[in-house]
């Protein structure tokens, strides 16, 4: 027997199935919240999800049935049946910390050739996630969000934050928790994957607009050792008239292990910090900084928190107070410690010594080691979760640390100012992570291809849990083996890391965050030759084209934020209807209108190979094989051919060509490229690039590029629609401080139509 729930909105059913309590809450027509308990209901709030329950009247999108053994089974509009429990598990905990909790478990039927998407950040090359079986701790390279969707159109979002284990058999996933006051999970139908996307950020928040500088290149490496370093890197860029948004300094311009972390400028090479910030943004240019969520004895911000017994006890990097020897001298101990970041007063703790940073100038926060690092056998690891902290056990609450650490900080520089976005760049992340102005990256990767090829499903998965903001290491973090033997900073003469380092930085082109960074290695462009070189020449190239697309990607950005839009989205997410892509791992669509293809594989050189010294041809003809979806026809970014979709074309794929194509209807801005940083010029001329062949649309935004006045509505939109060969510029809507008052638009067909036009805000129709 079962018992169909045709709840109103905002209303909830509780059933009792013999010792087991059901639970079920709407908290939206398509959100639904289904708990389990043998005692009470889950009385905390929760930390990911922000949206209480509506009250409406509208028909639920999604029909809960439980059985008479506590099954719960959910349906559409139309009862087709979506997704089915199986067996569940609540074990009390009765002993330690967690003495009254549980032990929980939920599984769920799936089809067999069902494909789910999301989890989290996983190292594992797949875009489909069915058959995995792991233990769910956020760490360096791995992180995970309790959440997965499906093919079907929705999405599951477990809300534990203790360590899960995922295990599926090809039949039942199940998720099982070592802590938890109850089962308590949310069922989120949105029809699509971007149904699914925009009702996660519903329950846990929405992607707040980040700084236009942010979405410029960013060089990066570890680490420049002085002020002066890191000065000629900027002033380099400008000299070679590359541009160059963002500087980022690694860590150690504290001084040394003992003061890991101390948020000042101590080392002696950075003699005039503020001078070397003020100068920074004299270029044009923006500073992010290393931070972590740790910090050595002689710190200001350890003592404080040690006073008020607001540090974790186990052992995290680093572990020796020698920073020179490797590998640690133990009998040296840094005595480093985490800070509990899940406490509020460590938070503001932690702020108060960063506001010494944050008023020097500093732009960015990059946010290293939230996840945070553990060191010790499986044992003391185990034993180590058994201490207590703000939030109960460590246990209970071990992988929303990423989460509590860059809110605390998102939280606090909100409350400074409005004229200054927050932007956190992060190496973890939980659920809800999106709300908090910060972009995910991959962790600490090697230089490979295998590992690169890792990373285009990695981010487009981490996409899939509701995070649009993400990025890897261009060229790996760890290019050692590439360098000649005994010799650091080689490899970027090596033709066999140059192929990878092109091919990841044209990955990297259409990513959120474009961003250059590895050990071992100096990855600025005049490392890698000179002007009129190959491979200099495809660098260049690749970042003068970031800058090209900044009009396409802020207006994307906008999309993310107003309408929960994503930038990389896996193909299933546009073409749900040709199986194909269901589980296609290589390929993606940059905002609605471009299809990337990366070249995830050596052409030029021996992918097996680390060290060499031979010479290679790089002008040799070379290609790739790239499938375009059905459903769609296609142009080839580089040469304008059209393509029916549905097929395998083969492209040309030289070192300076990434496999690009365009959606037929597409419309797309493109800006100037002869800059040094984005917002040296402004959009005042403007090449449209249009693609007939369809009908479709574009919204071109525009603000102050920082500060959150577009909050208030200061912000302005042009629509552009295709509509066959008629284009239609729309009248311009809102304004913001600075706006132009007239601009022209240089319409350029991929047939060859080319037309000027002098726009005023007024509602234009061209005929093409």
């Amino acid at each position: 027997m079962k018992r169909y729930l045709f709840l109103a909105v905002a209303s909830f059913l509780c059933l009792s199935t013999g010792a087991q309590e059901v639970k079920v809450t709407y908290y939206s027509p398509e959100i639904v919240r289904v708990e389990k308990s043998e005692g009470n209901f889950r009385t905390t709030p929760s930390v990911v999800v922000t949206m209480a329950p509506e009250t409406s009247q509208k028909a639920p999108a999604v029909k809960v049935s439980v059985s008479k053994d506590g099954r719960v089974t959910f349906r559409d509009k139309y009862g087709r049946k979506l997704l089915t429990e199986g067996e569940c598990g609540i074990v009390e905990i009765e002993e330690g910390l967690d003495k009254g909790k549980y032990r929980v478990s939920q599984s769920w039927k799936l089809g067999k050739d069902e494909p789910i998407y999301g989890v989290g950040m996983l190292q594992n090359g797949k875009l489909s996630q069915r058959g995995e079986n792991r233990h769910m701790v956020q760490n360096n390279t791995e992180d995970y969000a309790n959440f997965f969707q499906s093919v079907k159109g929705y999405g599951i979002f477990w809300d534990n934050y203790s360590p899960t284990d995922l295990s599926d058999d090809g039949d039942v996933l199940a998720l099982s928790s070592q802590v938890g006051e109850e089962i308590d999970y949310y069922f989120i139908y949105g029809g699509n994957a971007d149904g699914v996307i925009a009702g996660m950020r519903k329950l846990s928040g929405k992607a707040p607009m980040l700084p236009l500088w942010t979405y410029g290149y960013h060089q990066s490496r570890e680490r420049y050792k002085s002020g002066k370093e890191l000065l000629d890197v900027v002033h380099g860029y400008r000299n070679a008239g590359v541009p160059l948004d963002g500087i980022i300094q690694d860590w150690q311009y504290w001084g040394n292990n003992y003061l890991w972390n101390a948020m000042e400028f101590l080392n002696a090479d950075f003699p005039d910090a503020q001078g070397m910030i003020d100068e920074v943004h004299s270029l044009g240019a923006h500073m992010s900084i290393s931070i972590w969520q740790s910090f050595g004895p002689q710190t200001k911000p350890y003592r404080q928190l040690k006073e008020k017994d607001l540090l974790l006890d186990f052992a995290t990097w680093p572990q020796s107070g020698l920073a020179e020897y490797w590998p640690p001298r133990m009998d040296y101990p840094s005595g480093v410690q985490c800070y509990d970041a899940y406490s509020p007063q460590a938070r503001d703790i932690y702020w108060d010594n960063l506001r010494r940073l944050y008023d020097m100038g500093i732009d960015a926060w990059w946010m290293d080691s939230t996840d945070p690092d553990h060191f010790g056998t499986a044992e003391s690891t185990d034993a180590d979760l058994s201490q207590k902290c703000a939030a109960g056990s460590l246990r209970s609450v071990r992988n929303i640390y990423p989460l509590a650490c860059v809110e605390g900080v998102y939280d606090h520089q909100r409350a400074v100012t409005s004229d200054k976005r927050v932007f956190i760049l992060t190496r973890s992340y939980f659920a809800g992570q999106q709300r908090t102005g910060a972009n995910t990256w991959s962790g600490d990767v090697n230089s490979s291809w295998n590992d690169f090829r890792h990373q285009i499903p990695l981010c487009l998965n981490y996409t899939l849990t509701g995070c649009p903001q993400v990025n890897s290491d261009i060229g790996g973090f760890f290019p050692g083996a590439y360098n000649k033997r005994g010799v650091t900073q080689t490899c970027s003469q090596n033709p066999l890391f140059q192929e990878l380092y092109v091919r990841w930085l044209q990955f990297g082109l259409f990513n959120p965050m474009m961003r250059s960074h590895g050990e071992s290695s100096r990855r600025e462009i005049w490392e890698f030759g000179r002007r009129g070189e190959p491979v200099y020449d495809a660098i260049e190239k690749t970042i003068r084209m970031r800058y090209a697309l900044l009009p396409y990607i802020y207006s994307t950005s906008w999309q993310v934020t107003s309408n929960d839009d994503s930038f990389m989205r896996a193909l299933v997410m546009d073409f749900a209807s040709d199986r194909n892509v269901w589980d296609m791992p290589d390929e993606f669509m940059f905002g609605r209108s471009l299809l990337v293809a990366p070249v995830d594989h050596a052409i030029f050189t021996n992918e097996e190979k680390r060290w060499s010294e031979e010479t290679f041809d790089w002008t040799v003809d070379a290609s790739d094989e790239v499938y375009l979806p059905a459903g769609a026809d296609w142009y080839d970014w580089w040469t304008g051919k059209r393509y029916k979709g549905g097929r395998k074309v083969t492209v040309n794929a030289a070192l300076d060509i990434i496999p690009l194509f365009a959606k037929a209807g597409s419309i797309i801005p493109v800006g100037p490229t002869d800059v040094n940083y984005a917002s040296e010029k402004s959009w005042d001329e403007l090449e449209i690039k249009v693609f007939p062949g369809a009908d479709g649309s574009f919204i071109l935004y525009e603000d102050e590029g920082d500060g959150y006045a577009y909050e208030n509505g200061e912000y302005s939109t042009v629509e552009f629609s295709l509509r066959g060969r008629r284009l239609t510029i729309g009248e311009r809507k809102g304004s913001f401080k600075g706006m132009s008052g007239s601009r022209v638009f240089h319409i350029v067909t991929v047939d060859g139509v080319e037309k000027d036009i002098e726009y005023k805000g007024n509602t234009t129709v061209i005929e093409l």
